[in-house]
C-alpha cells in the first residue's frame, strides 16, 4: 500500500506542476501532506517536516549566501571578460549560444557544486537568450545536463556517496567511467548542437550589431510615440545604470517592449557604466572567488560557512557603506527568498517520503521484482534503475538506502560492487532536474522558466543522455 501511496504522490505532484495547476512551492507542500493523512500518519507530520527541514537547512544556508555571493560578483564585474569572451565566440548565432551554454556550465561544473554552475551560467547567457528571444528551457535543460554529467566527479557528491556505501576506492569508482562520461558529455553538445540549429532556423542569423540596430529604431519609435519608460534613462532604470542603445544594457529587449523589468534584471548584469561594478578591486574579487572555490573543493570547511563568510567578505570590502550593503542584498532578496522557499517546502515532500517508509518500500518494491533472470546483468540493470530511482528519490536515499541492496543482489550473481557502483553514476543527467535537487529551483528561478516547463523539455533529452552513457560503459566494459 505504502509504495502505491509514493508512485502516486510523486505522479500527483508532476502532473499537476506540469499542467501548470499548482506552483512548485504548494504542490511540495500540500501533496505530501494530504497524502501523509492518507497514510494515517498525519499525527506525525510536524516531526516528518521538522525531520525534512533539519537534514535541508544546511543547504538551504549554503544556496541563501551563494545567491548573495555570486550575485554581488555579479554586481561587481567580476563575470563580465567571461561575458564578453561568450559574446566573442557566439556573437548572434543561436547555434552557437546553444553550445556556448553547454561549454559554459561543463567547464563550470568543475567546481563540484550545481548551485554556483547554474548561478554563473545563466548570468552570463540568459541576456543573449533574451536579447535575441530564444527559448529560454533550451538553456536549463542544457546546462542541467552538462552539470549532470559533470556531476559525477568525486567531488560532486553521488561518485562519494557509492563510496561510501560499499566501501569503495572514490577513484576505482571513477577513473575508469570517465571514457563512458565523456561520451556522456559529448552527446550533450552534440544535443546543444543539434538544438541550436533548431533555434537558429526558427531565429535566423544576426550579427551583435544589427540586434542594436534594431534595438535603437525600435526604441526610436516607441519614444516617438510617448510611450513612457522606453528611454531606459529614466526612472528606475537610470537607477540602474540602463543606457538604451549600448551594448549590454538594459531599457529594451530587442522588441521595443523596454517596460519589462524581468529584460531590465536580465541585461543588467551586462551594463558596463553600473554604478556598483568595482573594477579596482577585480584582482581581489577573482582571489576570493577562487579561494573560496578551493576551499569547498578542499573541504576546509563546510560549504554553508565557506559561502557565509565568503558573502560577508564580499560585502565588506566591496560595499563598505551600509546603505550599499542593504541595497545589495535588497536586489538579490528576491533570487533568495524563491530558492529558500522552494528548499523548505522540498523538505516536507521528502519528510514525508522518508518518515512515512514510502521511499523504503519503494525501494523494495522494485529491487523484489527484477527477475531473477536479470541477475547476471544487474549492473545494466543498476544504470536503467538509477534513471527514476535518482529522480524521484534524493541521492543520499539512492545511494545509501538502494545500492547497497543492489549490490548485495549482484554479488549473489558473480557482478562487482565496482561495476554497481559505476553503473549507479548513470542517471545523474536527468537527477540534476529532479524536483528534489534545490540547485534546479536556483537555475529555473534565475532563467525566470516555470519548472514545469523545463521539466516538460528535459526529461526525454536526459534520459538520452543517461541510455547513451550507459550504452557507452558497456561498449567499453566499465559496467
Amino acid at each position: 500500500m505504502l509504495t502505491i501511496l509514493g508512485f502516486t504522490m510523486i505522479a500527483t505532484f508532476l502532473v499537476l506542476i506540469m499542467l501548470k495547476k499548482m506552483s512548485p512551492i504548494a504542490a511540495l507542500v500540500l501533496i505530501p501532506a494530504l497524502f501523509c493523512v492518507f497514510v494515517g500518519k498525519g499525527a506525525h507530520l510536524g516531526d516528518y517536516v521538522i525531520d525534512g527541514v533539519t537534514g535541508l537547512a544546511p543547504t538551504a544556508a549554503m544556496l541563501m549566501f551563494a545567491i548573495v555571493y555570486f550575485g554581488v560578483m555579479i554586481d561587481v564585474g567580476l563575470f563580465d571578460p567571461i561575458v564578453r569572451g561568450i559574446l566573442k565566440f557566439c556573437k548572434a548565432d543561436p547555434l552557437r549560444i546553444v553550445v556556448g551554454t553547454a561549454l559554459l556550465a561543463a567547464i563550470v561544473s568543475l567546481d563540484g557544486d550545481g548551485s554556483t554552475t547554474f548561478m554563473i551560467t545563466v548570468s552570463a547567457m540568459y541576456p543573449l537568450y533574451k536579447r535575441l528571444k530564444m527559448s529560454l528551457v533550451v538553456m536549463t535543460g542544457v546546462a542541467a545536463m552538462a552539470n549532470g554529467v559533470m556531476n559525477t566527479l568525486p567531488w560532486g557528491g553521488p561518485t562519494a556517496r557509492a563510496a561510501t556505501a560499499l566501501k569503495l576506492d572514490a577513484s576505482d569508482i571513477f577513473v575508469p567511467m570517465i571514457p563512458a562520461l565523456g561520451v556522456g558529455l559529448l552527446f550533450v553538445i552534440a544535443l546543444s548542437y543539434v538544438l541550436g540549429r533548431r533555434e537558429r532556423k526558427r531565429l535566423g542569423v544576426l550579427t551583435l550589431d544589427e540586434v542594436l540596430v534594431e534595438e535603437k529604431e525600435s526604441e526610436t519609435v516607441l519614444v516617438g510615440a510617448g510611450t513612457p519608460g522606453t528611454t531606459g534613462a529614466t526612472g528606475s532604470k537610470a537607477a540602474a545604470g540602463g543606457t538604451a542603445g549600448t551594448t549590454g544594457t538594459a531599457g529594451t529587449t530587442g522588441s521595443g517592449d523596454s517596460t519589462d523589468s524581468e529584460d531590465d534584471d536580465g541585461f543588467r548584469a551586462l551594463d558596463p557604466d553600473r554604478p556598483t561594478l568595482r573594477p579596482k578591486l577585480y584582482w581581489f574579487n577573482a582571489l576570493l572567488t577562487v579561494t573560496l572555490l578551493t576551499a569547498m573543493i578542499m573541504e576546509w570547511l563546510p560549504i554553508p560557512v565557506l559561502f557565509l563568510l565568503g558573502a560577508a567578505l564580499a560585502l565588506t570590502v566591496n560595499f563598505p557603506h551600509m546603505p550599499d550593503q542593504k541595497a545589495r542584498l535588497a536586489a538579490h532578496a528576491e533570487n533568495v527568498l524563491n530558492v529558500s522557499g522552494m528548499v523548505f517546502a522540498a523538505a516536507v515532500f521528502t519528510g514525508v517520503l522518508k518518515g512515512t517508509g514510502m521511499v523504503d518500500h519503494m525501494a523494495r518494491w522494485l529491487v523484489d521484482n527484477i527477475p531473477d533472470g536479470m541477475g547476471p546483468h544487474m549492473a545494466f540493470v543498476t544504470g536503467l534503475l538509477s534513471l527514476p530511482l535518482t529522480y524521484f528519490m534524493s541521492n543520499d536515499g539512492f545511494y545509501f538506502g538502494v545500492l547497497p541492496v543492489l549490490a548485495e543482489a549482484g554479488q549473489a550473481h558473480g557482478v562487482s560492487s565496482l561495476e554497481i557502483a559505476r553503473a549507479s553514476l548513470v542517471g545523474q543527467p536527468l537527477h540534476m532536474s529532479s524536483p528534489l535537487v534545490p540547485a534546479v529551483y536556483v537555475l529555473v528561478g534565475m532563467a525566470k522558466v516555470e519548472f514545469g516547463d523545463h521539466t516538460r523539455f528535459v526529461v526525454k533529452w536526459a534520459c538520452l543522455t543517461c541510455l547513451v552513457i550507459l550504452a557507452a560503459g558497456m561498449l567499453f566494459g566499465i559496467i
